[in-house]
């Protein structure tokens, strides 16, 4: 399944506001919101539209939401170093 958080570090490494993007992908804030903190599931029709949205597929949001979970060696915060030290 797919990773709220996954979703949510998506959405902030490309510095889109969550209310920003809910309009885009045509859903409420409060529905993404709850999709990226784990309350409820992204449905296959806000994946695809988040996807297209970062010019991205699906299959490459899944692979980094998998990335997310089963990585135990601290894969975020080096993610978040390696953003901060690009910019």
């Amino acid at each position: 399944t797919m990773n709220g958080e996954a979703l949510r570090l998506f959405r902030v490494l490309h510095d889109v506001k969550l209310t920003e993007l809910a309009t885009r992908l045509e859903i409420s804030p409060g529905y993404l919101s709850e999709i990226e903190k784990g309350k409820k599931s992204a449905t296959l029709k806000v994946i695809e539209k988040y996807a297209k949205e970062f010019n991205t597929s699906p299959s490459s949001l899944l692979a980094f939401s998998e990335k997310l979970e089963s990585d135990h060696l601290g894969f975020k915060e080096r993610l978040a170093k390696s953003i901060m030290s690009s910019k």
